[in-house]
């Protein structure tokens, strides 16, 4: 396994409120170049508020959230997907009455004066094949799995540095489960640094470098992945087994 990089982003003692509602409490984590990092949690732990915080869409109350070493918390979100983070949203949200090229030409939209289309149509159609024998197909006729793989492939059209992902397995079957997180891990290899969201914690640990775990807006474990599988917090809690 190669080293991490240095640190690709930073989000430092983040507290972040809906009205009266505390959310996130102090939350931080770090996320090094090269590296699969896993947010891990059950349904109101804060994970896709975690998300939407980074890619601009939640404001933090307090805290810093740093990419690059530069301060990413008070940008709009096209302006963070321009420095280089890129979502690939929970429900995966394609354009449905937009062919499968056409949603992939909006996944070049904050960089559609720079070359290189041809390059990164090539990069998605190699990882996703079926999406270059149906490009011409409208996204909202497609199955599931095949809408994660669109959505995946309109988000690495922005030549990201870091791939946000929530819930990435949410609504597939397990086989097709297999084959996106396959996917997701070559991605990393091919040099694309990934942040993923996902209440599957076997799949998620099963390609992740490390992980957070977070309860109710607060982070209560890290470690390695191997370390967080023999956790006994969470083979209780989320394998259903005790240690």
């Amino acid at each position: 396994m190669k080293a991490p990089g240095g640190v690709l982003l930073d989000f430092r003692d983040v507290h972040t409120h809906y009205g009266a509602l505390h959310v996130l409490k102090g939350v931080s984590y770090e996320i090094r170049e090269g590296e699969i990092v896993s947010l891990l949690g059950g349904n109101a732990s804060g994970k896709s508020t975690t998300m939407k915080t980074v890619l601009g869409l939640v404001r933090p109350s307090e805290g810093t959230i740093s990419f690059r070493g530069e301060p990413i918390h008070d940008l709009r979100t096209s302006e963070i997907v321009k420095r280089g983070i890129a979502p690939v949203p929970e429900g995966r949200r394609v354009f449905p009455r937009m062919s499968i090229l056409e949603n992939l030409e909006m996944g070049r939209y904050t960089r559609r004066s720079e070359p290189g289309w041809d390059e990164d149509l090539e990069r998605v159609f190699g990882l996703f094949p079926v999406l270059r024998d149906r490009r011409h197909q409208l996204a909202g006729t497609m199955s599931g799995g095949e809408q994660q793989m669109l959505a995946i492939g309109r988000a690495l059209m922005t030549r990201p540095a870091l791939l946000c992902m929530d819930e990435p397995s949410m609504g597939l079957a397990p086989r097709l489960v297999e084959e996106v997180f396959d996917i997701i891990r070559e991605i990393n290899e091919q040099g694309t640094t990934i942040f993923v969201i996902e209440q599957n914690v076997n799949m998620a640990l099963s390609i992740a470098h490390r992980g957070y775990v977070l309860q109710m807006g607060e982070v209560v474990l890290t470690g390695s992945a191997g370390e967080l599988l023999e956790s006994p917090l969470i083979q209780k809690a989320y394998l259903g087994s005790e240690p």
